[in-house]
């Protein structure tokens, strides 16, 4: 989890019973960009997605490549770990490019979850991301925050802090269908969270994370990552990006 759990205590049994109704974004897997010209820190391999007659997606035309910060966009269970673990089994890109709430949390709490859950615990979390991917950006390097974001006061943080770099943000999406969601989070076995936590945050999501929002916050580039629904592996979504 990540920022975001300050604003969704008290919402763990709110229902998402829709999809994003967001008519101007492109189905999942297609890309967003903001025109010709735009500076993206990763770069998709394509701007409009089209299927072959087996059902292969593909993503066509070129975008330069250009050190820009990324963060990814989704509920918890939606793919986000597994697509940046595919990105680095791949080689595109370094471990420790990824900057992780969840894995500074663990670090700094371990198995206390009492402890690691208050809003304390969150503020010294996201000082300490903050920090990494300062020290990331400054260096020239590019660096993925790898958080929920599901709402507009975490991503603005990431904006902000991007901002003091002079580097625009690519932000991607993760919104599979909530059946899928809860199917991948109950085949995850995860703990820390129950299911109506996870239809909190899609619920979340599909009102606050829609692409025109994410582009109005300050968002350079917005990209939806396919997944299970589009029969999209991991490794094969990947693919469809390259980071420089």
């Amino acid at each position: 989890m990540d920022g975001d759990e300050q604003l969704l205590r008290g919402r763990a049994h709110d229902h998402d019973h829709g999809h994003d109704h967001d008519h101007d974004a492109p189905r999942p897997g297609e890309a967003h960009d903001v025109g010709p010209g735009t500076a993206c820190r990763f770069h998709c391999t394509g701007e409009t997605a089209s299927r072959d007659r087996a059902g292969g997606l593909h993503l066509d035309s070129h975008t330069p490549a250009i050190r820009v910060p990324a963060g990814l966009v989704g509920p918890p269970a939606s793919g986000k770990t597994s697509f940046v673990r595919a990105l680095i089994a791949r080689r595109q890109i370094d471990a420790e490019a990824v900057v992780s709430s969840d894995e500074i949390r663990a670090e700094f709490f371990g198995t206390s979850p009492a402890e690691a859950e208050s809003d304390a615990a969150d503020a010294r979390i996201f000082e300490e991301r903050d920090r990494r991917i300062a020290v990331r950006l400054a260096a020239g390097h590019s660096a993925v925050a790898e958080s929920t974001n599901v709402t507009p006061q975490a991503r603005a943080r990431l904006v902000a802090l991007a901002g003091r770099f002079d580097a625009p943000v690519t932000m991607l999406r993760f919104a599979p269908d909530v059946a899928d969601l809860l199917r991948q989070y109950t085949e995850r076995g995860r703990t820390d969270l129950t299911a109506a936590d996870v239809r909190a945050y899609a619920a979340v999501m599909t009102r606050e994370a829609g692409a025109e929002q994410l582009r109005s916050e300050g968002a350079t580039a917005v990209h939806d990552v396919p997944g299970r629904r589009e029969t999209i592996t991991p490794s094969e979504a990947a693919a469809h990006f390259s980071f420089a």
